[in-house]
């Protein structure tokens, strides 16, 4: 009997926590701008996971298609800075979470991807972000995990514990973003998106 009464509030609450993100706004990061980035092809899946699961709003933030320049101050002292920063600042910003989609470029993230975070400042502080690690091989971007939370970490962020690993992303998914495995990877997606929902609502508690 008690087993069944557990097995219901778990339920009950998880009911509850779905239904009060329902319309969280998700931003996610494509990090590479590479020719031939294979990354992005994450980064689309899960737009379409969180527009067809409740998150209408998700929208990715694409590094390749914002161009930035290498940063020479951080966006709160430059003087005129371009629109580009400044919609790049506000989607941070606005966002109750943020998904990071990165490659492993040589041990370690891409420059493109240091670049924004030292761009910004407070936009980083107490923003729930999760990360997305891909590679070509079969580790899946394991050795980026721990200098790139280390970074957030250091800009003020709050991140997931649970990080979403692709390895042999080529066959992983095509340049549309469609898995060759859907029944899995959705599996492994709703679990990866439930404890960043997890994590904004538990952020948000803790705010009141």
């Amino acid at each position: 009997m008690w087993q069944v009464i557990k097995f219901l509030t778990t339920y009950n609450l998880l009911l509850l926590l779905l239904r009060s993100n329902a319309m969280e706004k998700i931003v996610i990061i494509s990090s590479s701008v590479r020719r031939g980035r294979k990354s992005h092809r994450v980064a689309l899946w899960f737009k379409r996971y969180l527009v067809e699961n409740g998150h209408p709003d998700a929208e990715i933030a694409d590094l390749l298609e914002y161009n930035f320049p290498l940063f020479d101050e951080r966006l709160s002292f430059q003087e005129k800075p371009s629109e580009a920063m400044l919609d790049f600042a506000g989607k941070i910003r606005n966002a109750d979470g943020v998904i990071i989609v990165t490659p492993e470029y040589n041990g370690g993230f891409p420059g493109s991807l240091k670049n924004v975070i030292d761009l910004l400042g407070e936009e980083w502080n107490r923003k729930t972000v999760a990360i997305a690690t891909v590679s070509e091989g079969s580790f899946g971007g394991s050795r980026v995990i721990i200098p790139l939370q280390f970074t957030l970490w250091k800009m003020g962020a709050i991140t997931v514990p649970s990080v979403f690993q692709v390895p042999k992303v080529d066959e992983a998914f095509d340049e549309n973003g469609n898995p060759t495995d859907k029944a899995a990877i959705e599996k492994r997606t709703a679990k990866f998106v439930q404890e960043l929902l997890w994590s904004i609502e538990a952020r948000k508690r803790m705010d009141c």
